[in-house]
């Protein structure tokens, strides 16, 4: 009897200690589990990605360049956060990626309005889930939240992990009062936090003044992690060839660089649009194998690099008449790559 009590105590002692072992999944993540990929979607033709030296690449081992669109802030146009968008974006546009910039720290955001803004990001990553596209989950902000940054990639890396669909983007755009070791200390923080749950999905670390600054990435990146990239955001009316040699110049030391924002006015998102920096940008991009995000899915009255006129349908099919200068040369862009037809 005493053998059978002491069998059956060691049982549960060791059963309970496997069990911690093993990160907790949350109630959405088995709410998740199943998603069959569309035929012909980009997640079905690339599978879960990896980082190669400096390139990006697919479930064989392939180099690709994904393209892509960014929501706008989940704060000013929160109508535009919903499947129908995710489907039109895949569908019409072409795009092998959406990125969800999630408002971290104005008003409303995440830090002062959590449930509604993780209500909206959640339509927008299942509903990429379903249609078969790569999402990037975008703590779109400058400052350093650092313990909330943690808590909520946390949970993101528990609840959506284990899908290939997923990239997280730590951060938006530190300014240009944060270092570089300031970013990559918190970039440390944050990873790890991530890779509790979900060890391999890219992870992309911004850097300062508003992700230009690519050379201090260049020469002293983080080490010892796998699976990372670097952002440079550019506004082709502002930023010229000289930001394209900083890029040069990461990629020649094997920096993989992901452009997760971009478009063609200048860096306020109005002035002026620069077709031939841009040009530049595209073909520099595209020889060079650098995956790449255009902002923003929004109908800004007067605003350069929202791809909406106002009044456009919040779920999408969008016409040529309801799409913006800008919108319209993005989307022939975007078409134009995609070997989608």
């Amino acid at each position: 009897m005493k053998k059978i009590r002491l069998y059956f105590h060691l049982t549960l002692f060791f059963v309970s200690i496997f069990a911690c072992a093993k990160p907790a999944q949350s109630e959405a993540a088995a709410a998740s589990q199943n998603y069959t990929l569309p035929p012909g979607s980009p997640v079905q033709r690339y599978g879960a990605l990896h980082v190669s030296g400096r390139y990006l690449k697919d479930q064989h081992n392939n180099t690709i360049t994904l393209r892509g669109q960014s929501f706008g802030w989940s704060t000013w146009w929160p109508q535009f956060w919903n499947p129908g968008v995710v489907n039109w974006l895949t569908d019409d546009f072409k795009t092998d990626i959406v990125r969800a910039a999630m408002g971290i720290d104005v008003k409303p955001a995440y830090l002062n309005d959590r449930a509604r803004q993780l209500a909206l990001l959640k339509k927008v990553v299942d509903a990429a889930l379903a249609k078969g596209s790569y999402v990037i989950i975008d703590w779109h902000c400058e400052a350093f939240h650092r313990e909330e940054a943690v808590a909520f990639f946390k949970e993101m890396a528990k609840t959506y992990g284990h899908h290939p669909h997923i990239l997280y983007e730590i951060i938006n755009e530190p300014n240009k009062t944060q270092t570089w070791e300031q970013v990559k200390a918190y970039a440390a923080a944050v990873i790890a936090g991530i890779r509790a749950y979900d060890p391999d999905n890219i992870i992309i670390v911004g850097c300062p003044h508003w992700d230009q600054k690519i050379r201090e990435v260049a020469d002293a990146p983080l080490t010892g992690y796998n699976n990372i990239m670097y952002t440079v955001h550019f506004y082709a009316a502002s930023h010229g060839q000289w930001l394209r040699d900083d890029c040069a110049y990461a990629l020649s030391k094997n920096i993989p660089v992901f452009v997760t924002e971009c478009n063609g006015s200048e860096a306020t998102g109005s002035g002026r649009i620069d077709y031939p920096q841009w040009e530049a940008w595209f073909s520099f991009l595209e020889s060079n194998q650098v995956s790449w995000i255009n902002w923003s899915v929004s109908d800004k009255p007067n605003e350069l690099c929202s791809i909406l006129l106002p009044g456009a349908p919040a779920n999408g099919g969008w016409t040529a008449s309801q799409l913006t200068e800008s919108g319209k040369y993005i989307r022939a862009k975007l078409r134009g790559y995609s070997t989608r037809k």
